[in-house]
């Protein structure tokens, strides 16, 4: 991908799309989104794994929420990349991420994700340019391992405004329910915005060589959802999934007593 400015990208909804029509949308796609994931599953030779990564308030957990919500909870999983533990950092920067990856004909969510590692490293100067160039070399060999076992990678940036997200954590601050989300480094992170926008950048350039990423207006999140499910469920659609056949004997006598009686009844 050629080089982004996220700043001349916009972050509301494009003219034409309405809350009402994408709300019902939304609600469409996640039915058939579940009931694909369960063909998925019955299939055995696909996998899915939708990234989700944003700045904090961006609405991760609310696209997965609203998109996932027609899906069996047997078919997917769900997992958050925090700061590496002890035993993470022990081995390498990749280690964590791989044991996450799908199944064939499971769904897996990262909020957040391998792009981690050359992002906030690179903001908190934990790690050198020198170094991030080796590893998006290293993150495009793993990602080209999951394409050759049959995973496909979505990439969704969630792309909110400051303004937007300065509402969000007033949301946080004030009302109860939303309370426990908040935490001081909220703030922090927030002051760190122009250099999280340069390294972001450096990712939609350099990470895209084998599934590209998806820059999504977020501010309304009633667009974010219908823009990821609609994604998801084009994606699950392309691969022509089929329910295998059963290992039925229908020369069986009890098979034929079955299907006789159900015939006649």
């Amino acid at each position: 991908m050629s080089k982004i400015d996220l700043l001349s990208i916009p972050t509301k909804a494009p003219e034409g799309f309405t809350k009402k029509e994408c709300r019902k949308k939304l609600k469409e796609y996640a039915k058939e989104i579940g009931e694909l994931q369960n063909l998925m599953y019955a299939e055995g030779k696909h996998s899915l794994l939708v990234v989700l990564q944003g700045m904090d308030a961006s609405g991760k957990g609310g696209a997965t929420r609203k998109v996932f919500r027609g899906v069996n909870p047997l078919g997917i999983k769900v997992h958050s990349f925090k700061g590496p533990t002890k035993e993470e950092l022990s081995h390498d920067f990749l280690w964590r991420v791989h044991k996450q990856v799908p199944a064939k004909g499971m769904i897996q969510i990262f909020d957040r994700s391998h792009y981690e590692d050359v992002l906030i490293t690179r903001v908190e100067g934990w790690i050198d340019d020198e170094t991030a160039k080796e590893r998006f070399h290293l993150i495009n060999y793993f990602e080209r391992l999951l394409k050759h076992n049959n995973t496909t990678v979505l990439k969704f940036y969630l792309h909110v405004s400051e303004e937007e997200q300065k509402a969000r954590f007033y949301e946080r601050i004030a009302l109860p329910e939303k309370q426990w989300k908040y935490g001081p480094e909220d703030l922090e992170k927030a002051k760190q915005w122009p250099a999280y926008r340069k390294v972001y950048e450096d990712v939609f350039e350099h990470g895209s060589e084998i599934f590209p990423w998806m820059i999504v207006p977020t501010d309304d999140n009633w667009y974010k959802e219908y823009f990821v499910a609609k994604t998801v469920l084009e994606t699950m659609r392309g691969f022509n999934m089929q329910y295998p056949k059963g290992d039925i004997d229908f020369e069986s006598a009890d098979v034929k007593a079955i299907l006789q009686e159900f015939q006649e009844a």
